[in-house]
């Protein structure tokens, strides 16, 4: 059987994702997926059902395309053999984990040239292991099997032979094959995909709280609010809105309201606090779970899965009353330790961001320390508001954060963006910032809590003062860069503040595009700080 040119095949493989209404696809350049790149050009220049966007790092491509898809259009990223493909591993982990149906499609040899020491040649079948689905496509046909609906991200490799560069680079000559009926939309396939029948009305009686962790969405608030229930959400929940959602959850759970606590019912991917982890681990609490997205989801030993979406009658007032209570008296005293502080804390600027967001805006914020900050600062908004707070929680990495935000930007429609990142998660993505003179930048503030170095870690069992001689060493890793630098190289604009007066009149005045604005915090005090938040809830 004599094989298809790379350059038809390539053409088939975008006129594909058109079909599936992939809108948006990032290309990482390579000699291999040429064909690939020539199609995606030629659809952007002629009919303009995809939009192109290009990078020159496969990792940041990977985020970018990761971004877009949390916010709405189904993306793709393209990039050619060998090494590229294993650079676009962390966001496709991230993508399973999160359910989010990313498609990579990933440029490779021919079937002969395959353990032959061919150049950039290895076996990209499965690389991304057993929890993406992967198909080999040599010929166009290949693409039938295909099941574009499925959940979760979905990997291509195609097999590309040559010619891989069309004689005639013209739109019409790209044009090789006529798309098929449209599928239905990506976002309704998810979304009926995610329903599912209401079961019966859960009992009153236990003493119940509702735990909405990443992508919970505002079912979870819904329910709070049928029963009556307090509701503990997560800044990147998508439920953290109205009268039930408390911003000290995480501190009164260690208190004897928290002891209380007899039943709880979780949405979404509660990841974000260890209080919430060994509640849902407690031998006297009944743990209900309504399915969520991603592969691995939260299923704590002994917890119960729901079969849909559960409802619940009116429960007590006065269990909800206290809650709201004791959250309004400890965020006081919080609130009131912070401005004692002569220092500007990580803590003073999560609560800046969170109070800068306006309506309809949408605020990306990386791992580690600082979505956690924010989930001690960030008040509840209103319902109805379209505040969207996201973050890669599915498997929790820093990486890509800065692509991830710039995805996010440029594929929602929002009043503001902003992006909330510690020092090294910026280090750990800076190359993200090179753009190119044709790629659009969005209006985009970027937020880098500098504390030099990782200060998170500081916080935990490691951070103990018996361990102080090896701490900055293995854990704090001081790294003493110049971000205005690094800024000046890629050409972004750069204000470096140090006290909450200038760190407000920073956030008001945006100057449009993307922008970063390096908040010098300290680090030596973080421990002691974090303790005496805590024995706030004991008092």
């Amino acid at each position: 059987m004599s094989s298809i040119s790379g350059v038809d095949l390539g053409a088939a493989v975008v006129a594909r994702l058109v079909e599936e209404q992939v809108t948006e696809v990032v290309l990482a350049p390579g000699s291999r997926n040429a064909p690939l790149a020539f199609a995606v050009w030629a659809e952007e220049k002629g009919p303009g059902r995809i939009t192109l966007r290009t990078r020159i790092d496969e990792r940041s491509a990977g985020f970018l395309a990761l971004g877009l898809t949390k916010v709405g259009p189904r993306a793709g990223v393209v990039c050619t053999s060998g090494t590229a493909v294993a650079n676009l591993h962390p966001a496709v982990l991230e993508a399973a984990h999160a359910g989010l149906a990313l498609v990579v499609v990933t440029a490779d040899r021919p079937a002969r040239l395959r353990a032959t020491g061919a150049n950039q040649t290895t076996d990209q079948v499965g690389i991304f292991g057993p929890l993406v689905t992967t198909y080999d496509v040599a010929q166009v046909a290949d693409l039938d099997a295909v099941p574009w609906g499925s959940p979760g991200p979905l990997h291509l490799n195609v097999r590309l032979d040559e010619p891989l560069v069309p004689e005639d680079a013209s739109v019409s000559r790209l044009a090789a094959l006529a798309p098929r009926p449209a599928a239905p939309p990506a976002a309704e396939v998810r979304a009926s995909a995610a329903r599912s029948l209401e079961i019966p009305a859960l009992p009153t009686g236990p003493r119940t709280v509702v735990v909405a962790g990443d992508d919970a969405g505002p079912r979870a608030r819904q329910l709070a609010e049928q029963a009556g229930w307090p509701l503990l959400a997560e800044p990147s929940s998508g439920a953290r809105t109205g009268t039930h959602a408390l911003r000290t959850y995480r501190l009164l759970l260690g208190t004897s309201l928290g002891a209380e606590v007899e039943r709880v019912v979780v949405f979404g991917r509660p990841t974000l606090s260890r209080p919430v982890t060994r509640l849902l681990a407690r031998e006297d609490v009944e743990v209900l779970v309504v399915p969520g997205r991603g592969a691995w989801p939260v299923r704590p030993p002994g917890s119960r899965e729901l079969d849909g979406i559960p409802t619940a009658e009116p429960d007590d007032p006065g269990w909800l009353e206290r809650w709201q209570q004791a959250d309004r008296e400890l965020g006081r005293k919080v609130d009131q330790l912070l401005a004692a502080e002569p220092r500007l804390t990580p803590y003073d600027v999560a609560a800046a961001v969170s109070a800068v967001l306006p309506p309809e805006g949408l605020l990306v914020v990386g791992a580690s320390s600082p979505i956690r900050d924010l989930d001690l600062m960030a008040r509840p908004a209103r319902v109805g508001e379209r505040r969207k707070v996201i973050a890669n929680r599915g498997l929790s990495g820093i990486d890509g954060t800065i692509s991830t935000a710039i995805g996010a930007a440029l594929g929602r429609d929002s009043s503001r963006a902003l992006a909330l990142m510690g020092d090294v998660t910026f280090l750990h993505d800076q190359s993200s910032l090179v753009l190119g003179p044709y790629e659009e930048r969005p209006d985009l503030t970027i937020v880098v809590v500098n504390d030099d170095g990782g200060s998170i870690f500081s916080m935990l069992e490691q951070g103990a003062p018996e361990h102080a001689a090896a701490f900055d060493r293995l854990f704090g890793t001081p790294h003493g860069v110049d971000l205005a630098s690094l800024c000046v190289a890629t050409r972004t604009p750069f204000l470096r503040v140090s006290s909450r007066p200038e760190l407000e009149h920073a956030l008001a005045s945006p100057n449009g595009g993307i922008e970063v604005i390096d908040v010098l915090v300290g680090r030596a005090d973080r421990r002691d700080l974090d303790a005496r938040i805590r024995a706030l809830a004991s008092e």
